[in-house]
């Protein structure tokens, strides 16, 4: 360890650049910086693995600020330990396309590992990630060779302890003895309301000792070496470890220290001059003198780090050529060869069954078909496994010191999203898990975040309506379809039978530049005949499944009401009025289409109506004014589903009876 000279100027350059960043910007928060700055030396410079020339690297120990409004922290690690983030990329803290956002953001900072802002999620992504790390572990060491052997760390606040996923995901943290997993806990007992006493005041060390954890309480979090000592003791723990720092949060400003001011506003030219009166820094804003930059300099270790890796894994190659390549690959993220043959052969499968069932069982079957060429497969459910349908044959359920491929996730659909999340970041396998589609609500943020960040998380929602009947409108799905539609950048996939499951899940899994959702029913679907290059247009999200000669009006539908679209077009035929069928399992992907396409499918100068069992607003889009929308804009009932369908208006009597009513 250096000598404590120089680790309070290391300490002070933080305080220095968080606060002078948040004052140029007029905006930040400077006060969480400014408070764990030693938790900060202790860690980046005493045990975090990393290689500021190659952020990527493989078996980089993982970084996470769940206290993500705090970023100027990890901005001014970054900068100092020699990262591609320049002391311009820091003078444009917050401004527009900067690589300095107000919060973490993965892709745009260089190794920044997640995207942390709303509380909470980030421990839960840490949680994932020392999850991944311990499974690929297991899956690729060999004797002598512990290619996968690094620890996950991340800091919190008080904020991130109040939220519940805390809770859901520490719990589940615990039971699982994930021992690779370090949370440092910025104990200062402030929030933007001020002292926390007054609504938080939880026995945090008890929580955590509860949880089955490595509890080390009353650390001086403004003392190094306190710090050092609290994480060399974690990393021999047989648990995950949770070290309680006491802080005093804006540390270092004379005036505004331990309050609520100094938590979420720039401290004022008056009080910045007077942090560097009291702490005797004399550097102008934005300079750091040479010998501080030297004692944070981390790239020749890091360097060195890498190295040394890289020969033991050439060894590793040497030996176990096949596993380095799957490793490989898998970390890259790319799908194996045989992907692409595995799902043409199980889309021709669903194709020559032609079978009747319900689209959650199409799904397991999906599943089945593909996980044989997917080892990177680890699929869960949130304590619905057997509704759910998302384990399959060879799965095996992952326990305590038992690795395996599917995660009984428990009732916590909020940590399990945000957990498939940190898997996603931290590479070798791609996650999915599942619910109940009412249920996405509780998980939504995460959903949210996936999209943000781009990554392959894969959300499986089954009992999608009013179609699961009788449990009634608390588990009966309205609204939840259309308003995942509104997130950016996530694929929603409704699909009506066993084909276009098959081609959702293929879709879903190819797709590198964000999430999706695969949504299933709980009753059986009807197969709908194809032609194979019909079969070929479910890929594009939207595509004609049954066509007529001159059509007078167009019905679009999802899912189990592609029937009903199917039924009502053969009974205005034997009217007299042609009406060509859309099917439409992605209003994402077929928005992504090109004019053309788009206008080929939906035809110009007729008629829509779309078919939908959830809220009408969203099908207007499509429809236009002048078209109208067969859907429920009030909260279902509890009755068997066929009478539920009925009761709603989900008949070919009424869809025959609104396509008429929009007719030119």
């Amino acid at each position: 360890m250096k000598p404590v000279q120089t680790t309070t100027l290391m300490a002070n350059a933080i305080r220095a650049l968080a606060m002078d960043a948040v004052q140029k910007a007029n905006s930040g928060h400077p006060g969480m910086p400014m408070g764990m700055a030693e938790i900060a030396v202790a860690l980046w410079d005493g045990h975090y693995r990393h290689n500021p020339a190659n952020p990527g690297w493989m078996n980089r120990d993982r970084f996470l600020l769940s206290n993500g409004h705090g970023s100027m922290l990890h901005y001014s690690l970054l900068h100092l330990s020699g990262y591609d983030l320049s002391m311009d990329d820091l003078r444009s803290f917050r401004q527009m396309h900067s690589k300095t956002p107000g919060h973490p953001e993965v892709h745009i900072t260089p190794g920044v590992e997640t995207t942390t802002g709303p509380l909470g999620q980030g421990i839960a992504n840490s949680v994932g990630m020392a999850l991944a790390e311990w499974l690929l572990a297991k899956e690729f060491n060999r004797p002598g060779f512990d290619i996968v052997d690094h620890h996950t760390y991340a800091f919190l606040g008080d904020g991130c302890l109040m939220e519940g996923i805390s809770h859901e995901v520490a719990s589940l943290a615990g039971t699982l003895r994930l021992n690779k997993l370090i949370w440092l806990y910025d104990d200062n007992g402030i929030s933007i309301d001020g002292k926390v006493e007054g609504w938080f005041t939880d026995n945090t060390p008890q929580r955590f000792a509860a949880y089955g954890w490595n509890v080390i309480p009353d650390v001086d979090g403004h003392s190094v070496e306190a710090v050092d000592a609290a994480i060399a003791q974690a990393k021999t723990s047989d648990r995950p470890t949770l070290i309680c720092c006491k802080t005093i949060i804006g540390k270092g400003s004379p005036n505004l220290q331990g309050g609520d001011k100094v938590h979420g506003a720039a401290l004022g030219e008056k009080e910045v001059a007077a942090v560097r009166e009291h702490l005797i820094w004399d550097a102008i804003p934005f300079d750091i003198p040479a010998p501080i930059y030297e004692a944070w300099d981390h790239k020749q270790k890091g360097a060195e780090d890498e190295a040394a890796w890289n020969k033991l894994f050439d060894g590793y190659r040497a030996q176990f050529p096949e596993l380095a390549s799957e490793f490989e690959r898998r970390m890259k993220g790319e799908l194996p060869g045989k992907f692409e043959e595995t799902l043409a052969a199980a889309v021709a499968a669903t194709v020559e069954k032609k079978e009747t069932i319900a689209t959650r069982k199409a799904s397991q079957n999906a599943i089945q078909a593909l996980a044989g060429v997917l080892p990177e497969f680890l699929g869960g459910s949130a304590d619905l496994t057997g509704s759910n349908l998302t384990n399959w044959k060879e799965s095996i359920a992952v326990r305590s010191g038992v690795p395996g491929n599917h995660i009984n996730y428990g009732v916590r659909e909020f940590g399990m999203a945000a957990m498939m999340n940190g898997i996603a970041l931290h590479g070798g396998y791609i996650p999915f898990g599942a619910t109940f589609l009412t249920f996405s609500d509780y998980s939504r943020n995460a959903l949210r975040m996936a999209a943000l960040m781009k990554i392959r998380s894969l959300f499986v929602f089954t009992h999608d309506s009013i179609g699961l009947g009788e449990d009634g409108p608390t588990h009966q799905s309205v609204e939840h379809v259309s308003s995942l539609r509104l997130i950016p950048n996530l694929d929603n996939w409704r699909p009506c039978d066993t084909t276009e499951s098959m081609v959702a899940w293929g879709e879903a899994l190819k797709r590198t530049d964000g999430p999706a959702t695969l949504i299933f029913s709980r009753q059986n679907l009807p197969y709908m005949e194809r032609d194979a290059a019909t079969v070929a247009a479910i890929a594009k999200g939207g595509y004609i499944l049954r066509d007529a000669d001159n059509p007078r009006a167009v019905l679009i539908a999802t899912g189990s009401e592609v029937e009903l679209a199917v039924n009502a077009a053969a009974t205005l035929a034997g009217q007299g009025i042609a009406v060509r069928v859309v099917s439409m399992p992605s209003t994402d992907v077929f928005d992504r289409q090109e004019a053309s396409y788009k206008a080929s499918v939906l035809g110009k100068g007729i008629p829509r109506v779309a078919i939908e069992a959830g809220v009408t607003d969203f099908w207007y889009k499509y429809v236009g004014l002048e078209g109208a929308v067969v859907g429920i804009d009030t909260f279902g009932e509890s009755a068997p589903a066929p009478v539920l369908f009925k009761h709603f208006g989900f008949t070919v009597d009424n869809v025959v009876g609104k396509l008429k009513s929009v007719l030119v």
